[in-house]
């Protein structure tokens, strides 16, 4: 018969969800790098095969890669929410450093559809957690990318944007006949069940959380997103 746990000897429910998520993603990330390594074998061994079958090897490649992603995001936000996490805080430039993150963007040209930034090129000055902001910014990008149909350019605009909570580095992403109308239009609610962005919004809010920082998203029209970052200690680089 199994031990009666009482307050005192459950563990918290914390505890148990960092434990979980921790089991999670060691059990799910044997298999998939498993099946990433045969995948990859085939791509380099693909003599006899005809173009539909390799598209078809390197598009279950980037599935597979995508999954070994959000294993790694799974065990990241486990590690957070224990404060395990390696912690790196700085002060980074955020809208500078998007144009690194766009150019890395798949623009999806098969589809012709492009993505590429205008506005403002510096002067969002944030401290916190980059690297996990900035990937976050790069999953935003991809899953607007992905989501277009053909012959579009997706335009993220970044503007400083002074309010009652202090001065936001706000980013709308919207295709490029919407862009004005995505500035002009009342926010809409995130649809936080859209898909497509992975872990990585929760991963960069719980990071700049601990900084005083916040990161809301908005819908905008004809599919796109408002993101804006606010944080007190956040100043113009500006003259």
């Amino acid at each position: 018969m199994s031990k009666v746990r009482t307050p005192e000897t459950a563990p918290s429910a914390l505890s148990d969800h960092v434990r979980l998520l921790s089991l999670a993603s060691h059990e799910f990330r044997t298999p998939a790098s498993v099946v990433g390594g045969y995948l990859r074998m085939l791509q380099k061994d693909s003599a006899g095969m005809d173009e539909r079958h390799r598209k078809m090897i390197d598009e279950a490649v980037k599935s597979c890669a995508r999954l070994v992603e959000l294993i790694g995001e799974l065990s990241d936000v486990g590690k957070l929410d224990s404060d395990t996490a390696p912690a790196t805080t700085e002060t980074f430039d955020l809208f500078s450093d998007l144009d690194s993150v766009a150019a890395s963007v798949p623009d999806g040209r098969d589809r012709e559809v492009h993505l590429r930034l205008i506005g403002a090129t510096s002067g969002a000055r944030l401290i916190g957690d980059r690297p996990r902001l900035l990937a976050a910014f790069g999953a935003f990008f991809r899953a607007l990318v992905r989501e277009q149909g053909t012959a579009v350019t997706m335009v993220g605009d970044r503007r400083l944007v002074t309010g009652d909570d202090g001065t936001a580095a706000v980013v709308i992403i919207a295709r490029e006949a919407d862009i004005q109308r995505a500035w002009d239009a009342v926010a809409q609610p995130f649809d936080e069940y859209r898909g497509g962005v992975g872990l990585s919004l929760t991963i960069a809010n719980t990071s700049i959380l601990a900084n005083g920082s916040t990161v809301v998203l908005a819908n905008g029209p004809g599919g796109g997103l408002r993101a804006s970052v606010t944080q007190p200690r956040v100043r113009s680089t500006r003259a």
